[in-house]
């Protein structure tokens, strides 16, 4: 995942950023529990999210818990977990795996070699345990490999691979409300995949690295073309969202998406104004 599905912190009510903290703090722990020190590491904001708008949904038994940890030894912090905490948790692990053996496929990293073998053993439980989301990841990941392959510039065609994999990754339970998860997490997906190539464009360039949209950079108003298709894509994830009958921590969910998710990138115009 990419950091991007994050919260505006300055617009959150004390107790909403506490929920929102708790159930950040959660994950962590329970990264830590169920895969070690390296599963901690893997933690994202993007899952959170994901742990936030499934418990609204299903609104599972949670647990409240105060305990130290590695980074906050000295004071308690208050965490949140559920059955979804575990889920987050173990999709984290899937992604990251598969992100590890790319990194090592492609540049031969050492890092991504020793996790990816660290993190083998516990993606063949996950894969066991959640057979459906480990194909869609493999399938999703492969279509990005020959996306790349094929230098494709069609942006929409680029993002579609990761939107799939989102689709079924937000699907948790194969119920009624999985069709509108399931197009939510597509068109956040895509959201996300063009979010982190508009970031990542000048560094690409720079590297000659794939990229779907070098070639719209430098074009006149190209900036306001990429602008204009996150916003588009984000609206359409937006109407999924508002179909689903969240109640719980809605404020924060709405916070997330309408606004949160803006915030790297309106640092980034501002810094390169």
């Amino acid at each position: 995942m990419f950091g991007y599905v994050t919260a505006n912190k300055p617009e959150l009510k004390i107790r909403e950023f506490a929920r929102y903290r708790g159930f950040y703090c959660g994950l962590c722990r329970r990264l830590h529990q169920n895969h070690g020190r390296l599963g901690q590491l893997t933690l994202t904001y993007d899952m959170t999210f994901l742990v936030l708008l499934l418990s609204s949904l299903y609104e599972p038994e949670t647990a409240e818990h105060r305990k130290r940890c590695l980074i906050h030894p000295a004071r308690k912090q208050f965490m949140l977990t559920n059955e979804i905490t575990d889920y987050a948790a173990d999709m984290n692990i899937l992604l990251t795996h598969d992100h590890f053996r790319d990194d090592w496929e492609d540049e031969k990293k050492i890092p991504a070699f020793i996790g990816m073998k660290v993190l083998a053993g516990k993606k063949r439980r996950i894969i066991k345990k959640y057979p459906r989301q480990a194909r869609a990841v493999e399938h999703a990941l492969a279509e990005l490999a020959e996306r790349e392959r094929e230098n494709c510039h069609d942006i929409d065609a680029a993002a579609h691979p990761f939107g799939s994999l989102m689709a079924e990754l937000f699907v948790w339970k194969e119920d009624p409300l999985q069709q509108i998860l399931r197009m939510f997490g597509f068109y956040l997906g895509k959201f996300i995949y063009i979010m982190d190539a508009y970031m990542d464009l000048e560094e690409d360039r720079r590297k000659n690295c794939y990229n779907p949209l070098l070639e719209e950079y430098g074009k006149e108003a190209w900036e306001d073309r990429v602008h204009e298709i996150l916003d588009g894509t984000l609206r359409m994830a937006a109407a999924e969202f508002e179909k689903l009958p969240c109640e719980q921590d809605l404020a924060v969910l709405r916070n997330i998406l309408y606004e949160g998710v803006w915030t790297k990138y309106e640092r980034k115009r501002k810094h390169d104004e």
